[in-house]
């Protein structure tokens, strides 16, 4: 089957479209702020859409030596967490973008 050649512009030119709108994407969503928590909210940390830890809260109430690694495991949880929902953001908004410009599970 022979393609015509101003279908392979088209095609060009839409997957260029499509990569300026992921990069776009990329970056709004590098730029946004996900918490996450554990231990009822004792621990919080928010990280960028770029994974970068951007701060770490501990209710003093939980800082007890003894029980270091409860603490260590509520921070741990609130990380992940974290992390989580920028993944899921992000996963979904490509998800949105690729299926606005037709290309399905092509990217």
């Amino acid at each position: 089957m022979k393609m015509n050649p101003r279908d392979l512009g088209k095609i060009m030119k839409q997957a260029q479209a499509a990569q300026a709108k992921m990069a776009a994407a990329e970056e709004e969503l590098g730029e946004r702020e996900f918490t996450g928590s554990a231990g009822g909210g004792v621990v919080e940390i928010v990280v960028s859409g770029r994974h970068q830890v951007k701060s770490v809260k501990i209710d003093p109430q939980v800082i007890r030596p003894e029980e270091a690694d409860l603490l260590e495991d509520l921070v741990l949880t609130a990380a992940n967490d974290a992390h989580r929902q920028a993944e899921e953001t992000l996963r979904s908004a490509m998800d949105k973008l690729t299926g606005d410009l037709g290309l399905g599970g092509m990217l």
